[in-house]
């Protein structure tokens, strides 16, 4: 490749370096407690550094397609698309395992998939002319795909307030229940502490029942055998 004061080199080299970071990262989550505080930050760490390399691949993709036409060989070319290609691939395997969504589908919502090899099979030949005419009807079709983008936003956007929405709705019913739950628990300890002090009662009368009833059969004890002694 070229020489490493070339912009897309110093690039290339950051974008390279970055991967080999989260690739360590990746390797070091393996020694981590699998629940805890500790692994959502080394987690949340990862994620970062792979949008920060999304963010480095499409710089890569703009500086390839900038490069003025002939100024690199064609094999010096197809070096430069390979290497973008095989970061791409790490750092979309990357992405996809840990959900990095956005950057996932980056391309896919641009555009973008095989947009720098095609820049530079429609310049050649061109003069300056036909180049500027290129440049402009380049920067057409990003503004055709920033307003894609922009439907897809605004389309998510709805959903998650549909969402939204929803989850409060949700979270209304189950307050409701909550307080319906507590009201009939209220009730029910009223009725079982009316319950105990009725069945206290019903103990207290019983018992002072059957001491009369003891008393009487021994007081009807008493006077028969009174009578069996004064008559007998």
């Amino acid at each position: 490749m070229a020489s490493s004061s070339d912009p897309w080199m110093k690039e290339y080299t950051e974008a390279s370096k970055l991967v080999d970071d989260i690739s360590s990262m990746i390797a070091d989550r393996g020694s981590l407690p699998q629940s805890g505080p500790e692994i959502m930050r080394h987690t949340s760490a990862i994620r970062r550094k792979i949008t920060i390399l999304g963010t480095r691949l499409d710089s890569l993709v703009t500086l390839l397609s900038r490069i003025p036409p002939k100024s690199l060989t064609d094999k010096e070319m197809h070096k430069r698309q390979d290497a973008l290609s095989n970061l791409k691939s790490k750092a979309k395997q990357m992405g996809t395992s840990f959900n990095v969504s956005n950057f996932a589908n980056r391309e896919d919502l641009l555009g973008q998939g095989k947009k720098a090899a095609d820049d530079m099979s429609r310049v050649a030949g061109l003069d300056n002319q036909g180049i500027v005419g290129l440049q402009r009807q380049v920067m057409k079709e990003q503004d055709e795909g920033l307003e894609r983008l922009e439907e897809t936003v605004l389309s998510t956007k709805h959903i998650a307030l549909a969402v939204n929405e929803e989850l409060t709705l949700h979270t209304r019913l189950i307050d409701d229940l909550e307080d319906h739950v507590d009201v009939t628990n209220s009730r029910l300890q009223r009725v079982q502490k009316g319950l105990a002090v009725l069945n206290r009662r019903t103990k207290g009368g019983c018992s002072c029942m059957a001491l009369l009833l003891s008393v009487a059969a021994i007081v009807l004890l008493a006077v028969i055998v009174w009578l069996l002694i004064k008559y007998l």
